[in-house]
């Protein structure tokens, strides 16, 4: 009796390169953006980079070892995960390292990490997961008032000291919905109101500080970015900076490592502001390659997320697609100050450990779904 062919399966290969190229290219950036601060305040001009290189490498191989699993496992600690969001969240607000005057960071001594990632991957599953056994009631308004209802008091969590975050979190809540439901007109109207409070936001703000949901220092960075010029020696210094840093770049920049404002002039270049580096020594043609890059990497997503084998996995992509996606443009848009400053990281790109880890293990999450791909049958 003949043998019965197991199916081929498929691995995004494209999708792999990306990650190791975006990984790569962001080590060299976070050297150049880097090396100037690194070597006075550390004697090492390579000490960010080097700490950069041991994380990425250690999240990339427990990404390919994630991606060779089934993915079906990770339903099974979806609401213990949750749940630990919350314990996490409880834990940094109470006891968390204090960081520029915010309590973000848990840890023991010099190991330490931001719950705000760990709390993206379990979103991300829940919701996933809940979508799937909801079956058509995620189309009535009850079912999308219960996904809401998941997400909204864990980022409001987050949101009280990492605003940012919580605006991510909201955000992948509303591309997994918004992928899952048949009814598209109350997101396209969302994401309408949502865009035209740019046009409002100074009277905005001031409506929401003086029934205190707004916090100064928040009320503060709309001022900065309604005019910068006007705090350039406080806030607005690094967004002035910046916006020099990408001015001076022209069509092709000034040449790798030639930057001129990562010598002291904008504060923490290797962090947020690392994109303005990149203008600025690559010009617009190296911004809006790596832009495309970004783009290439979500195209690959849509492919895995259309082929997945189930719904779940279809919405396990769809939720890093959104948590990216969302990610590249508030920072791209923070740092040509189209929306005040939030503090956000550029995927793969921006130094930090936490970050760069929790993304990785993302990435073998959506791996191990192309993974499940079957190419014939």
């Amino acid at each position: 009796m003949a043998k019965k062919k197991k199916p081929k399966r498929f691995y995004d290969y494209s999708l792999l390169f990306c990650i190791i190229f975006l990984t790569a290219f962001g080590l060299v950036m976070i050297y150049s953006a880097s090396s100037y601060k690194a070597q006075i305040d550390y004697g090492n001009a390579s000490y960010f980079m080097m700490r950069q290189l041991m994380i990425a490498s250690a999240g990339l191989v427990m990404a390919i070892i994630i991606s060779k699993l089934d993915y079906h496992w990770y339903a099974r600690f979806a609401v213990l995960a949750y749940a630990l969001s919350y314990a996490l969240m409880i834990a940094v607000s109470l006891v968390g390292k204090k960081v520029n005057g915010k309590r973000r960071w848990l840890g023991v001594g010099a190991l330490s990490f931001q719950p705000t990632e760990f709390v993206k991957i379990a979103l991300i599953v829940l919701l996933a997961a809940v979508i799937c056994q909801m079956g058509k009631k995620v189309n009535t308004w009850k079912g999308m008032g219960m996904i809401m209802g998941l997400t909204i008091p864990i980022a409001g969590i987050v949101a009280a000291n990492n605003l940012s975050s919580g605006i991510i979190i909201v955000g992948i809540a509303f591309v997994m919905l918004f992928v899952a439901c048949k009814k598209s007109w109350p997101f396209f109207l969302c994401g309408g109101l949502a865009f035209s409070t740019i046009f409002i936001a100074g009277p905005l703000a001031t409506f929401l500080e003086k029934v205190n949901i707004l916090k100064p220092y928040q009320m503060s960075r709309i001022h900065v970015w309604l005019d910068p010029e006007a705090y350039k020696l406080d806030g607005g210094y690094q967004v002035l900076q910046g916006l020099y840093a990408i001015g001076s770049g022209g069509l092709v920049g000034k040449g790798l490592g030639e930057s001129i404002q990562k010598m002291g002039f904008v504060p923490e270049a290797q962090n947020d502001m690392i994109f303005s580096i990149i203008c600025e020594e690559l010009g617009l043609f190296g911004a809006v390659s790596v832009i495309l890059i970004f783009l290439f990497m979500i195209y690959r997503f849509m492919l895995i997320a259309g082929n997945a084998p189930d719904l779940f996995g279809s919405l396990l992509v769809v939720g890093v697609m959104g948590h990216i996606a969302i990610q590249v443009i508030l920072n791209i848009a923070v740092v040509t100050n189209t929306i005040p400053n939030t503090g956000i990281t550029l995927p793969f790109i921006s130094y930090g450990g936490t970050s760069v880890m929790f993304l990785m293990l993302e990435m073998g999450m959506v791996l191990s779904v192309s993974n499940q791909i079957k190419l014939e049958k």
